[in-house]
């Protein structure tokens, strides 16, 4: 009996053990780091930037250990969904194909999307305008999606895997216009030496069926509990003014949108 008692003290042992190391496991956040001022690396290498903040702030308030994991735009939903994440922390906005496939958080904020072309372009951003052109997109996203549905039958998409490249490609002529966020093209284009010539034109692109509701984090659908408590520590962060002295550091405008 001493000897019953004694194994079942061990195996007691061992399972809290065993909770114990998985409530420490770090919870992996997944992003392409190649959309500044949201998600980039320094000269170090080190993740800076808006969404790196937001998530270091939610892992705080939740209180997770969280550590980065870099993957390419179009293999983080693969990635997680293969378990090499837990989580996508990379500006992703809600769609309705992406809630086919990923389980999303409340959004932690929400922008319009919008062309952007040189100054002086003679062209408008419509079918005729748009003929025969050239758009840079980043390829996988609703931007992609958008410009491909709308006006890939009479211009040519340039794909490209980060979007940096799009404004290397951009600045130095090689388009005729590219199409992001319209507050992302504001902050790491428009406001640069290099976007000193160009402006957006167009119309803001709100459409839900692209724009989505909003951008978020995304999860496994079974990983509800996790989600959940993202979702509390957004609504926290947002309350006790964490958000708002984060996103005013970045930004001159509301990013979280209406």
């Amino acid at each position: 009996m001493k000897a019953l008692h004694i194994a079942a003290i061990v195996l007691s042992s061992l399972f809290i053990t065993s909770l114990q190391a998985q409530e420490t496991k770090p919870i992996r956040l997944s992003s392409d780091f190649t959309y500044p001022p949201f998600n980039y690396k320094d000269n170090t290498g080190k993740p800076v930037g808006f969404d790196i903040e937001i998530a270091d702030a939610l892992c705080k308030q939740a209180e997770l250990k969280c550590e980065w994991v870099t993957q390419s735009w179009d293999g983080l939903i693969p990635g997680l969904l293969s378990r090499k994440s837990d989580a996508i922390m990379a500006s992703m906005r809600i769609t309705e194909d992406r809630k086919k496939r990923v389980l999303f958080s409340h959004k932690y904020y929400q922008t319009p999307a919008s062309f952007v072309t040189a100054k002086d372009a003679n062209f408008n951003i419509d079918k005729a305008g748009l003929t025969g052109k050239v758009i840079g997109v980043q390829v996988g996203t609703i931007h992609d999606n958008y410009v491909t549905d709308m006006y890939g039958d009479v211009a040519t998409i340039k794909r490209y895997s980060g979007q940096d490249q799009v404004y290397i490609d951009l600045a130095n002529g090689r388009l005729d216009t590219a199409f992001a966020n319209s507050d992302q093209l504001v902050l790491a284009f428009l406001e640069k030496e290099r976007g000193a010539n160009f402006a957006l034109k167009g119309k803001l692109v709100t459409d839900k069926a692209y724009v989505g509701e909003g951008t978020a984090l995304a999860f496994r659908k079974n990983n509800k509990a996790l989600a959940e408590k993202f979702n509390a520590a957004i609504a926290e962060i947002r309350k006790n003014g964490t958000y708002d002295k984060i996103a005013a550091s970045y930004f001159s405008f509301d990013i979280y949108g209406q």
